[in-house]
């Protein structure tokens, strides 16, 4: 079972309910492109935290964690050690927290106008990216696991209706 916790601020438009729908569906669709799936009907609970905030929460915690003193549109904190849904052959039917992940609304927002696409979607995007850093996928320095991830964006966001934000590269 999948429990997607929520934490907005207002400068985020909209709903609480429509962006915890987005976030739920972000995250399971995610996870169904990992190995990982079956954790969606599983009788223990995993849960991840998604923080809806602005580039200077964002910002503060890149510095923080990352040794980089600028904004970014999305950060992720696994709290799984790589290997332990394997480890643990899953038996535990408590409650896992995966991890969280955070996103940074001007960031969000300014690379949603240069690519002409709406605010939502690209942060959908940016949920869905989020939740693969979470179960240890990662695009940086390996082409092959780079092109990886992005297929597997591609695909989760294909079964929410939206378009391959890599098409144009």
């Amino acid at each position: 079972m999948l429990d997607v916790m929520l934490d907005s601020v207002p400068l985020w438009k909209g709903t609480q309910e429509d962006w915890t729908a987005r976030a739920e569906a972000a995250a399971r669709v995610a996870i169904q492109q990992t190995s990982h799936g079956e954790i969606l009907t599983h009788p223990a609970s995993f849960e991840l935290s998604l923080r809806l905030t602005d580039d200077a929460e964002v910002q503060a915690l890149n510095a923080t964690y990352r040794n980089k003193d600028k904004p970014t549109n999305v950060l992720s904190f696994p709290m799984l050690q790589p290997g332990f849904m394997e480890a643990t052959g899953m038996a535990d039917d408590g409650e896992i927290l995966v991890g969280d992940v955070v996103l940074a609304y001007q960031t969000c927002a300014r690379e949603a106008a240069e690519k002409g696409v709406s605010v939502e979607d690209h942060a959908v995007h940016l949920m869905i990216h989020g939740v693969l850093h979470l179960f240890g996928y990662d695009h940086v320095g390996d082409e092959a696991e780079a092109r990886e991830m992005e297929e597997m964006e591609t695909r989760a966001l294909a079964l929410l209706g939206i378009a391959d934000p890599y098409a144009d590269h």
